[in-house]
């Protein structure tokens, strides 16, 4: 399993005990995330996008890129080596000026995201990692893709917009209704899912403060799952990846008195 902080550490851990108590520790009331980071680690986001940038350049390597981007209100205490969601994609400050800033983009980051059809002029929600007092507004958010959607359509219900997105099953089986998912790093809830697509519900404040409306149908957004999800799928289906032998013996399976032995109720 990997743990990723400010660092990619990779952790071999025991298959049930440890990972459930990650999970408890994880997901827990907001004042052990906040101790959580105020232990070093400050890659949480909430999906509350702050404000909405724009890139002034890029510049493109072999197989990746460094961008520029313009903004106001993030600015005020942003440091070189400072974290920042980009349309929910977590990048690192590596120069800054008053109102711009540049971040590194790697090849895995471009695969996996919508960053590569950004040109000069488009605009992008950002949003600063959460502060140690901060409220926690929307949902845990680690600003690492899982994937993207495309837009099918937008429909308007009353002061509200219907958005329409398809992606992959890889994605979907994480999507539930009335669970939450960063689009552009903008945490939403779900308000239908099928076996092909999920549709959210814009209110008007969310539509006027973030970029998702001044998208049309046919154009791609980043997809980040509820990381809760993930956290569950992998300690259920956990094997040795080395070896591929199942892990989860007949006494090790997740029950009341399993739960109860290692102090989690």
């Amino acid at each position: 399993m990997r743990i990723r902080t400010k660092r990619v550490i990779h952790v071999k851990v025991k298959p049930k005990v440890e990972q459930l108590r990650i999970i408890s520790y994880l997901f827990s009331p907001a004042e052990q995330i906040h101790n959580f980071k105020s232990k070093g680690s400050d890659f949480v986001f909430t999906g509350i996008v702050e404000e909405i940038g724009t890139v002034v350049s890029i510049r493109k390597g072999v197989k990746s890129s460094s961008l520029t981007l313009q903004g106001n209100h993030i600015f005020e205490d942003m440091q070189i080596g400072d974290s920042i969601a980009v349309n929910g994609v977590c990048l690192t400050v590596t120069g800054k000026t008053a109102n711009t800033f540049t971040a590194d983009v790697m090849a895995e980051t471009l695969r996996r995201s919508s960053l590569g059809s950004l040109s000069k002029g488009s605009q992008v929600n950002m949003e600063r990692a959460m502060a140690a007092n901060g409220r926690f507004g929307g949902h845990i958010v680690s600003g690492h893709i899982d994937g993207t959607g495309e837009i099918e359509s937008f429909v308007r219900e009353d002061n509200a917009v219907w958005v329409t997105i398809k992606t992959s099953t890889k994605l979907l089986k994480y999507i539930i209704e009335k669970g939450s998912i960063a689009i552009d790093g903008i945490s939403l809830t779900v308000a239908y899912v099928d076996n092909r697509c999920f549709k959210v519900s814009l209110i008007p404040h969310t539509a006027g403060n973030t970029t998702l409306l001044t998208k049309k149908a046919g154009d791609i957004v980043n997809l980040e799952n509820d990381i809760v999800g993930k956290y569950i799928d992998k300690l259920l289906h956990f094997e040795d990846s080395e070896s591929g032998e199942e892990m989860l013996q007949s006494d090790e399976r997740i029950s009341m008195e399993f739960l109860a032995k290692n102090g989690f109720i």
